[in-house]
């Protein structure tokens, strides 16, 4: 169950929001396997000079409509899952037109007892959920 932050710069269309936040779920579910009803996407526009994304000495530019994605999601999965994961968001943002140089993704882990779905319960620790394993 990732839990994913988006943050873009405000002029795009609420379709096209929709649009890259569909398509980063597609890329998790086809990747990791979750359940089509483990999408939980918070997305934050922000005004110009909100944003800053430099390219971190690789040597090109991003553009307004750079793409920063964060994934907060269960430990465990393999570097190789990950790498795969990033280029297959990257991949169907593309498809949405989205360059691969405005594509900036941090990716972090925690464990089954870091979630709570509601009511106050770690539904992963007290069995309501099962641990998610690819």
């Amino acid at each position: 169950m990732p839990l994913v932050r988006i943050d873009v710069n405000s002029g795009r269309t609420v379709e096209e929001v929709g649009k890259i936040s569909r398509r980063i779920h597609d890329a998790i579910l086809a990747e990791y396997g979750i359940p089509e009803r483990d999408y939980f996407h918070i997305v934050t526009e922000h005004a110009p000079g909100q944003i800053f994304a430099q390219d971190a000495g690789l040597g090109f530019e991003r553009s307004p409509g750079v793409v920063m994605i964060q994934i907060f999601t269960q430990e465990g999965r393999s570097r190789e899952d990950k790498q795969s994961l990033f280029a297959a968001i990257a991949a169907q943002l593309a498809e949405v037109g989205v360059a691969g140089e405005d594509v900036f993704l941090g990716y972090m882990e925690n464990s089954a007892s870091d979630w709570s779905f509601g009511f106050g319960r770690a539904q992963y620790v007290t069995g309501e959920l099962a641990v998610p394993r690819k």
